[in-house]
């Protein structure tokens, strides 16, 4: 039997930020980085960036690290700034459709992502709506670099379902990775892939 839909997880990039990986592609290729597709991209992070986004290293041994990889000279600033290229802006009436969805759900939120990049679109939402961190929208959000884990790997969704005590058949899962999604899908959860011709507001939550 279908369980009745009571909790609502979240990705943030490409659902409710948007995002262009090839922005930080294109600036990391022009600080002379020839093989950044190669360390990360929309589907794919090597090992440093792996271990960033799972808070197994710091920000400051990130930027040592990405330093001692480039020939010439590289600084902090240069890294950060190609780093946050991709961050394009938030969606502004998918933000305001939370509070209407949380009069019925329960409303969470799992992201891929890093110290630096959550201290950027947290800027950008003080500057948009004058809140201070999108946690603020959620009853709880959850990073891959605070709880060193990282999405499509089974165990983040477990540790989720554990941490917050929700039901995954009771529990839709929305983002804009296919591979997010199957392995949600395979443990339970009701999902939906976000297509890029989709918005949160645009979608039909009496059907899951």
């Amino acid at each position: 039997m279908n369980k009745p839909l009571k909790n609502i997880l979240f990705d943030m990039g490409n659902v409710l930020f948007s995002i262009d990986y090839k922005k930080t592609e294109h600036a990391f290729e022009s600080l002379g980085y020839n093989n950044f597709s190669q360390m990360y991209s929309q589907f794919t992070a090597d090992d440093l960036f792996e271990k960033l986004e799972t808070g197994k290293i710091t920000t400051e041994e990130f930027y040592k690290k990405m330093i001692s990889f480039h020939a010439g000279v590289v600084n902090e600033i240069q890294i950060t700034t190609a780093w946050n290229s991709m961050l394009l802006h938030w969606r502004l009436e998918s933000l305001a459709f939370l509070k209407i969805l949380a009069k019925k759900y329960k409303l969470y939120l799992l992201s891929n992502t890093n110290e630096i990049h959550l201290t950027a679109v947290n800027n950008l939402l003080k500057q948009a709506i004058g809140k201070d961190a999108i946690d603020d929208l959620f009853t709880h959000a959850y990073y891959s670099h605070k709880i060193n884990l990282r999405k499509p790997n089974t165990d983040i969704f477990e540790f989720i379902a554990k941490d917050a005590g929700i039901n995954p058949q009771e529990t839709l899962f929305i983002d804009d990775l296919e591979n997010n999604i199957e392995t949600a899908a395979s443990l339970g959860f009701k999902t939906h892939l976000l297509l890029d011709s989709e918005t949160i507001e645009g979608l039909n939550y009496e059907k899951f």
